[in-house]
């Protein structure tokens, strides 16, 4: 079993369980209007970041190649920073949330296609040296329609 030390991994209680109820309209407009100023800011900092990485890395490669503590080091470092940066701010609004929230026929639909896409994938044959997936990862803003219940 994995022991998660982010607090979004960390559930206590049953809000996960159950279905959270539906935001009103003008929050979610708020939120996607939000969402379209920010993102393009976003993307240029995720852009900036991933060159000004690359430059110490190559800059380091000499380091890199006598120490391994310092590669490491530096793996986990870019392994944080790229992991905040492609993930969206849980504020952000997406088109599909927008359209479809209180829908909870659409929530099953997105659930129900990622894990037959999944259970597609685990138990396909197996290909020499490679492991079929042994984990699936949902992100809550697919289940948060229908609640982790459903999604068990």
């Amino acid at each position: 079993m994995y022991e998660y030390r982010d607090a979004q991994f960390v559930v206590t209680g049953t809000e996960h369980w159950v279905a959270w109820p539906t935001r009103p309209r003008w929050q979610l407009v708020l939120g996607f209007a939000a969402t379209a100023v920010f993102l393009p800011f976003w993307i240029v900092f995720g852009i900036v970041v991933f060159a000004g990485a690359l430059a110490i890395g190559l800059a380091t490669e000499v380091i890199a190649a006598v120490s391994s503590s310092y590669e490491k080091g530096f793996d986990t470092f870019m392994d944080r920073a790229f992991g905040r940066i492609t993930r969206l701010p849980r504020w952000c609004v997406r088109w599909s949330e927008l359209r479809h929230e209180g829908d909870t026929a659409y929530y099953r639909a997105t659930i129900d296609k990622r894990l037959a896409d999944w259970t597609a994938r685990a138990s396909a044959p197996r290909a020499p040296r490679k492991m079929p997936p042994t984990e699936c990862e949902i992100p809550w803003r697919a289940y948060r329609g229908v609640g982790g219940h459903y999604v068990v």
